[in-house]
């Protein structure tokens, strides 16, 4: 057992060592605060300023998609706008010539068709050798490609049926030939430069009109003067939209048909209108405790121990039991 007197130093002894513990240095203590606060914040004029950290990843990108979009629409509507120009230059030409029925042109996401349609009328028959006629009309059309900076495609193609008794074996080798033909006369006599134009022969792969009737064959021996697009494909894609002019009265309401309001605002989602209504929190729908005092847990009755009588000190004996 310990005696009092020891229990009495060893309290003292606890005492004097929270009594040196509690003592706080002022000038370590405010050095310490001053560092913490130019760490966790600012200080001015002896108030710290609490710190605010910006997480990047909280700031919303509707914005900078929304812009992007008004971005390519921007460069869509001009392209197209551009392409409209090459089209009507070509067409007064061509008219100036008495020739507007021979040529059909085509705006999409790849660029401006100029199609050459019924290949009889710009070749002889089962021929790749230019009519006086093809001469003409590539005379109005190729000085007006000649200045731009489009890459220009010649694409051949050609009906089903077989040329017998040519110097072509199948349609792939009349398409290519007429293709290449064209290709020359727009090199070599109205100034187009070489290193933007290629030819390409399709043989009778890729008809634009089904049937066998003299019509349906007529539209398929043709030649596509192809002036491609140089936009990319986020761009290009936005072009038959603005041809048919649902993007160009979208971005004149201000941006409404990009998924915004015509005062720049998003709209909130209002329940019923397409949106789920969300779960109830599992805290909102915890069942009440239970009651019933059925239920509850019976404690077990507490018992005492009895315990052996202490021995006296000293060394005396304890006095026997009565009846030992």
């Amino acid at each position: 057992m310990v005696s009092y007197m020891d229990m009495v130093t060893v309290l003292m002894c606890l005492f004097i060592v929270l009594f040196a513990i509690s003592s706080v240095d002022q000038a370590k203590y405010q050095e310490l605060k001053s560092s913490l606060a130019a760490g966790f914040g600012t200080v001015e004029d002896g108030v710290v300023v609490e710190a605010v950290i910006e997480n990047p990843a909280e700031e919303p990108v509707e914005d900078g998609v929304e812009s992007e979009l008004e971005t390519d629409l921007e460069r869509a509507i001009a392209e197209v706008a551009d392409l409209t120009a090459l089209r009507d230059a070509m067409s007064r030409d061509l008219a100036s010539e008495g020739r507007s029925d021979a040529v059909r042109f085509e705006i999409d996401e790849r660029g401006l068709t100029v199609r050459l349609v019924s290949a009889d009328t710009f070749f002889t028959p089962g021929s790749a050798d230019l009519t006086a006629d093809a001469r003409a009309v590539l005379d109005a059309v190729g000085p007006v490609l000649a200045p731009t900076s489009y890459e220009i495609q010649v694409e051949g193609n050609a009906d089903q049926r077989a040329h017998v008794g040519t110097r072509y074996a199948t349609n792939w080798e009349l398409s290519s030939g007429r293709a290449t033909a064209v290709l020359r006369h727009l090199v070599e006599q109205d100034g187009v430069a070489a290193h933007r134009i290629a030819a390409l022969g399709f043989g009778s792969a890729r008809p634009i009109a089904e049937g066998t009737s003299d019509e349906a064959l007529a539209m398929n021996r043709r030649v596509d003067i192809m002036v491609l697009s140089a936009q990319p494909e986020a761009v290009r894609a936005l072009i038959p939209g603005v041809l048919s002019g649902a993007l160009t009265a979208a971005a004149a309401d201000g941006g409404t048909g990009a998924g915004g309001t015509g005062d720049g605002a998003a709209a909130a989602p209002t329940a019923g209108a397409g949106t789920r209504p969300r779960p109830p929190h599992p805290e909102a729908v915890r069942p009440p405790p239970r009651t019933d005092p059925s239920r509850r847990p019976r404690r077990r009755p507490h018992r005492r121990r009895a315990r052996a009588p202490r021995r006296p000190r000293g060394g005396a004996q304890a006095p026997p039991r009565p009846g030992a």
